[in-house]
């Protein structure tokens, strides 16, 4: 038996993982996973009801579980907060407390939402390329921070830190996704400017003598936000930091059609993780059964992979998503000439419906 803790979060949150929920509820009743779901609170939601966004019984049931699947934390309600007490602290925290360290992005454009994308269709048709990044170091932890008076005037500071160990974790990682894919891993920084980026192109190319079947390759972040649009189909494997990641993965996101289909895993050390679409929470839609819940399906799917060792369920919801897709059947985001708008719990259910057939 697997025990997932299910953290719906905010806005959107509930809606999307409820459908991926009648997705692993399909896959314990018709292929005997026996997946035990708990459920806990993160974000917006929990400081109302617990006054932290990071409740120490999430952390201490997470650590009970043997997966994470997270909806999405924020909204405008608790940004007037004070910074330590806003949803997005509870989303970084949960990655610090469990080492969630590495973060995989897939970026794959569905055949069927080749005409969504922002580019051609000759520039993105195929594409298939996983950002690897850095989730638990950089200048999202790195100390000093913080706003303070110097010269009568305010001054903010935050410090982009990383140790050779936390380069070095993540590049193993990077280098042994590439050897199941296509054995090319190119790492982004910005070497020429940022000291602690030296350190990182240093440390990569150290990690590369490790893995002599894998091409290792590098590019300025400015260079590859530009080839990522120029030519994306030129990428395997990505490795970068975690504020290039966080930039780089999101547009990365929109080459595929839309953010909305993107799933995510944040892993550990032992391969332990937190799933999620990389999409935010989205308030504005939240209650109206408009949201994509795909990203959060194929979340599952990652969590199959990654966490559980169930490759061939995984494909089952790839491949169920794609049956649908050929249906024509698009929620709003993806939607386009004549294809079939549905709203979230009906697209929840078609992947049910094609899961089960």
């Amino acid at each position: 038996m697997s025990k997932i803790l299910i953290l719906p979060g905010d806005g959107i949150g509930t809606e999307i993982v409820s459908q991926a929920v009648k997705v692993i509820n399909s896959l314990n009743a018709n292929h005997s996973m026996d997946m035990n779901l708990v459920h806990g609170l993160i974000g917006g939601i929990a400081y109302d009801e617990t006054g932290s966004p990071l409740p120490d019984e999430t952390i201490k049931t997470a650590k009970d579980c043997d997966s994470i699947l997270l909806g999405a934390v924020g909204g405008p309600k608790w940004e007037p907060l004070e910074r330590s007490l806003r949803p997005e602290r509870g989303l970084l925290g949960i990655r610090s407390e469990l080492g969630l360290f590495s973060n995989l992005r897939p970026a794959i454009l569905y055949p069927q939402l080749a005409s969504a994308s922002s580019l051609k269709a000759e520039i993105v048709s195929g594409l298939d390329l996983m950002i690897v990044r850095e989730l638990v170091g950089g200048i999202y932890f790195g100390e000093p921070r913080g706003v303070e008076k110097r010269n009568g005037e305010r001054f903010g500071i935050n410090s982009a830190t990383y140790y050779e160990s936390e380069i070095a974790r993540i590049g193993h990682s990077a280098f042994q996704i590439a050897q199941k894919r296509g054995k090319h891993v190119c790492s982004v920084d910005k070497a020429n400017v940022l000291e602690v980026c030296e350190l990182w192109r240093e440390v990569m190319e150290e990690v590369s003598k490790g893995y002599p079947d894998v091409k290792l390759s590098h590019l300025y972040v400015d260079n590859a936000a530009m080839q990522l649009v120029r030519d994306p189909k030129q990428f395997d494997v990505m490795v970068t930091s975690n504020l290039f990641g966080d930039v780089l993965s999101d547009c990365a996101a929109m080459l595929t059609g839309s953010i909305g289909m993107l799933p995510s895993a944040s892993l550990d050390k032992d391969n332990f993780g937190m799933y999620e679409p990389i999409h935010g929470s989205a308030p504005d839609i939240a209650g109206k059964d408009i949201a994509n819940p795909l990203a959060t399906i194929l979340s599952v799917s990652m969590m199959l992979k990654y966490s559980l060792n169930q490759a061939d369920l995984a494909e089952k919801i790839n491949i169920a998503v794609s049956d649908v897709l050929d249906q024509g059947f698009r929620t709003r985001d993806i939607a386009s000439g004549e294809d079939k708008v549905v709203g979230t719990n009906e697209m929840g259910d078609l992947v049910v419906k094609a899961l089960e057939s």
